[in-house]
């Protein structure tokens, strides 16, 4: 189990992934986005709709509205099944695979530096001034 510091740290690491990438230019991913995304890249074998939305837990409306997002990014392609031509295969693209390559990036940067209740303790709110009587 982590330890309150570690966990801190995966917040502060998160959050300064998060932070860098709406402030470049590029795609604003969703969470789910993201999620739909990462499995498609960090896994090795295709991805299918009714794979992704099994991994995910969430529809298969869902992921198709992601895949939409992702294909208008270009960060993913469909394509048809040979094996089974009602199946859609999830492809990858090299702007997608570059994007993968910038997050790893990001995430880097974000796990070296400190996170911000570490650089700073908590100052405690000045008391409240009582009217005098």
């Amino acid at each position: 189990m982590a330890s309150t510091e570690e966990t801190e740290n995966l917040i502060g690491i998160l959050r300064g992934t998060v932070v860098s990438l709406v402030r470049r230019d590029g795609p604003d991913l969703s969470a789910r986005q993201l999620a739909v995304c990462l499995t498609c890249y960090l896994e090795s074998e295709a991805q299918t709709v009714r794979g992704l939305a099994s991994a995910l837990d969430v529809s298969k409306p869902a992921i198709t509205r992601a895949l939409d997002r992702l294909a208008e990014f270009d960060l993913v392609r469909r394509k048809t099944d040979p094996a089974d031509r009602r199946s859609v295969l999830v492809q990858r693209t090299p702007k997608g695979t570059a994007f993968m390559r910038d997050l790893r990036s990001i995430m880097k940067d974000a796990a070296k530096q400190k996170p911000a209740a570490a650089e700073a303790p908590a100052r405690k709110k000045p008391a409240a001034k009582r009217p005098a009587r």
